[in-house]
């Protein structure tokens, strides 16, 4: 055939021009438009993608003999519950039709049925010509009658039971029938033989009948998507409602217990407990035991394995093991984050160290221009002040840290915060226990340091012996060769201050610090607190990305979304980038300072990882009480009863909070302690007085105070309350408490030596030893000891002291008189009779 145009095919086979086009579009051709012309071999590819596309094999193998039709349709339902209140609920029905082509077998049979068709209609017209010629011969008109109920007969004579009528008559029949019909049998007889074929053939059309019954319920039901087997019967009322009549066989299930073991792979946790191990392995909790108890092992259901116990446990039942992280959930949010984008410049990050009372906070009180010192209680820091400052060289961004030795763990957080620190020594104090462990902080984190030597405008300083001190903790100044700078400044005069920022800036332009702006926002916790009016409040400084509002906000195990975002000044913005200090509202809790806090996407995978967070940080306290209790329970055994120091522990903040808690921990020995029943951030509520009545402890409050409620509860229970605001008074009066639970110290005293010089016998009291006192006064009311060349062989009392013949109360140095020991006779001469007593002394907590 020539070519044909897009229009001229269509009309040909009788589709629109825009469908045709789609078709050609689809089969991968290059015609676009109505004008272009096809080729007969793109006609016949054109024609083999619309085979393949509707389930035509076009590869010239054989063609499929099943296609599938599928529909899904959604309706809706209305229902009502319990209370009368209407729902609608969604209803998704899905059909499916299955329809199968004739195999070659069926085709024949087609063709057979047609054949066997055709000779009964040529039987019926011959048996019709016979009556007749009969009729005409004979002039019966009954005859005629015979034949007009043969042609009634014949005509009546089910479609199904012509087909086969030639092929199913019997041979002999057949040749019966015509000898009859040539020796002239009447049609009578003739009647009489097709009766009993058609009698035959209406149990064969019964029997097919029936078969193909049986054949139309094995196919697949659109309806209830289910294939009914042979062997199932239907009645009629089963069969007009759709549903099947089920034997007694049918109604026993044939499900079989698989034979052959089969392997799977097993996911194993870092722990897990026996029960949960035995219900992965589908298997019963006591072989599972039993098989614990061939490897060696004693375990109960709720006993918790170890991950390795369990990799050997699933390896030896057969199956593979799969060792799976439980942080698993955690990794998978942190790798669905993305940090990409450009890197820029960010400020520098710089932290203020240094020993308590040496100037940090004044000395950035005058780069900021502020006054933080005087607001500080008692002119300390007592948590850390995050800042950033723009200066005529660049922002920096200063975190300034506590130098108290309790706030240990606060300075080791600002180290690792950090880019650069500036360690601030007192020019006339030089180098302090505070000083060197910043120094190992700093060195520890591998952060630069600049040293800064204040309080240059006073007398007696003296920088050579500073530099001295910290040469000898590896500064090495720059004059002598090293690589760390020193910087001599005032805080009160301002020298040195543009020199010390000057340094910063190019110590931070040799570590090229850069981040990703456009990116979701994360950093660190520098600080957190619970406010009243505000709830949870947070102090963070973003490392990396920006922070904005409604972000979805992730800290240690606390989860919340931004509702509010204030700089240091107090103002609130929307928005904080790369080395920017900011407080946030809107966590559902307080996180620890120093916890790392990143913007997530999915609020939901965000809750479940700070949940699995907590449950872990549960679990944790749980087994450090357990191994507590343990310990102490052994530690105590033979020993007397350990006296504790209950204390309820509320602070302004998390850090203050951690300080404390460390530092009161630590004050104890071996006879005393201190117990925190409860600690945490925020005020005293009528709950810790409560705890506090219940476990008789002490309630100390730092920075915060009680509320009414609570207050009252105090009084009426005569319970004892303490506010600080300094964290020296704190641990002071808290010290001389645990001093006074200390059980106090015997100490004996020498009060008199008496030295034995003759025996006098006395029928009253027994052997008198006649002495001299030698040293000291003699008791008669104190306790005594003889002692025989130094050696003490008795101790016991006086009975009776007497001056020549009178009693005496007490006898001093130089003079003589005579001793009788209670309950002891085998005093000689030479003996020494020592007189003393003990005295307690009261213990203080070192």
């Amino acid at each position: 055939m020539a070519d044909v145009t897009i229009t001229e095919l269509a009309k040909m086979v009788g589709v629109p021009e825009d469908r045709l086009l789609e078709q050609i579009k689809e089969a991968g051709l290059p015609q676009t438009k109505a004008e272009d012309t096809m080729t007969n071999e793109e006609r016949t590819a054109l024609l083999m993608s619309l085979k393949s596309k509707h389930g035509e094999d076009t590869s010239g193998g054989a063609t499929p003999r099943k296609i599938t039709l599928k529909r899904k349709t959604v309706e809706t339902l209305k229902t009502s519950d319990n209370q009368g209140r209407s729902k609608a609920v969604n209803v998704e029905v899905r059909k499916k039709r299955t329809y199968v082509k004739r195999s070659v077998e069926e085709a024949q049979l087609e063709a057979e049925r047609k054949e066997a068709e055709q000779r009964a209609q040529e039987e019926k017209e011959r048996l019709e010509k016979e009556a007749l010629e009969k009729a005409k011969k004979s002039g019966d008109k009954a005859a005629k009658d015979d034949s007009a109920g043969v042609k009634d007969s014949a005509s009546k004579v089910p479609f199904s039971l012509k087909k086969d009528a030639a092929e199913d008559l019997p041979i002999d029949e057949k040749s019966e029938a015509r000898r009859d019909h040539k020796k002239g049998a009447t049609r009578k007889d003739s009647i009489n033989v097709n009766s009993e074929v058609l009698d035959k053939k209406k149990a064969n059309l019964r029997r097919r009948e029936k078969d193909e019954e049986a054949k139309k319920f094995q196919r697949v039901r659109s309806s209830d998507d289910f294939i009914l087997d042979d062997d199932q019967e239907f009645d009629d009322t089963a069969r007009r409602r759709g549903r099947r009549k089920l034997s007694q066989g049918q109604k026993e299930h044939k499900f079989e217990m698989p034979t052959d073991f089969i392997s799977r792979e097993i996911e194993v946790p870092e722990a897990i407990s026996v029960g949960d191990l035995a219900q992965r392995l589908s298997l019963k909790s006591g072989e599972l035991i039993k098989s614990l108890m061939g490897m060696g092992v004693m375990a109960t259901l709720n006993h918790m394995l170890d991950q390795d116990t369990s990799i050997l446990l699933v390896e030896e039942l057969g199956h593979k093991a799969k060792p799976v992280s439980d942080h698993a959930l955690e990794e998978n949010l942190v790798e669905s984050i993305k940090y990409e984008g450009e890197e820029v410049s960010r400020a520098p990050v710089v932290t203020v160290m240094g020993h308590v009372d040496h100037g940090k906070t004044s000395l950035l009180d005058y780069i900021r221009k502020s006054s933080v010192t005087e607001g500080e209680a008692g002119g300390i820091t007592q948590h850390i002040g995050a800042y950033h400052v723009d200066t005529d060289s660049g922002m920096i961004t200063f975190l300034d840290t506590p130098g108290h030795a309790a706030f240990s763990a606060m300075r080791s957080r600002g180290a690792q915060a950090t880019d650069i620190v500036i360690l601030v020594v007192a020019g006339d104090d030089g180098v302090k226990p505070q000083t060197e462990e910043a120094v190992q902080h700093s060195q520890a984190s591998g952060v630069p340091i600049v040293v800064a030597i204040n309080k240059m405008d006073k007398e007696g300083v003296d920088v050579d012996r500073v530099k001295n001190e910290l040469a000898a903790k590896g500064l090495t100044p720059e004059e002598w060769g090293g690589d760390t700078q020193f910087i001599e400044v005032s805080a009160h005069t301002g020298k040195g201050i543009p020199e010390l920022l000057e340094a910063v800036l190019l110590q931070a332009e040799l570590l090229e610090l850069k981040a990703i702006k456009d990116c979701p926002a994360k950093g660190v916790v520098i600080e957190s607190r619970l406010d009243k009016g505000r709830g949870p409040v947070a102090t963070v400084l973003v490392q990396n990305g920006t922070l904005k509002m409604s972000d979805v906000i992730l800290a240690g195990h606390e989860v919340g979304k931004i509702r509010a975002m204030i700089d240091e000044t107090g103002k609130q913005i929307k928005e904080a980038g790369p080395s920017i200090p900011v407080e946030i509202l809107g966590l559902n809790g307080t996180p620890d300072a120093g916890d790392d806090f990143l913007v997530v996407q999915d609020e939901k995978k965000a809750r479940e990882v700070a949940e699995f967070r907590m449950n872990k940080f549960r679990e944790l306290q749980v087994a450090k009480q357990q191994a507590a209790k343990m310990e102490a329970v052994f530690a105590t055994i033979g020993d007397e009863e350990k006296k504790l120091l209950n204390v309820v522990l509320k602070t302004d903040v998390r850090g203050s909070l951690e300080a404390i808690s460390a530092a009161l921990l630590g004050l104890g020995n071996e006879e005393v302690s201190v117990n925190i029943i409860s600690s945490g951030v925020g005020g005293i509520s009528e709950t810790d007085v409560q705890l506090a009545q219940t476990s008789k402890a002490t309630i100390i409050g730092f920075n915060v105070r009680a509320d009414k409620a609570a207050r009252a509860l105090v009084e009426n229970e005569s319970l004892e309350l303490r506010y600080y605001s300094v964290i020296y008074d704190l641990i002071d009066d808290v010290k001389a408490v645990m001093s006074g639970m200390l059980a106090p110290e015997l100490q004996e005293e020498i009060l008199g030596v008496a030295e034995v010089r003759d025996i006098f016998t006395s029928p009253k009291f027994g052997s008198i030893a006649g002495s001299m006192v030698i040293e000291g006064v003699v008791y008669r009311s104190k306790p005594i000891r003889v002692l025989r060349d130094d050696v003490v062989i008795y101790e016991g009392e006086l009975e009776s002291l007497r001056r020549f013949k009178d009693e005496a109360s007490e006898v001093r140095n130089g003079m003589e008189c005579g001793i009788g020991v209670k309950n002891y006779t085998d005093v000689r001469v030479g003996d020494k009779i020592e007189v003393y007593e003990r005295k307690e002394v009261a213990r203080t907590l070192a």
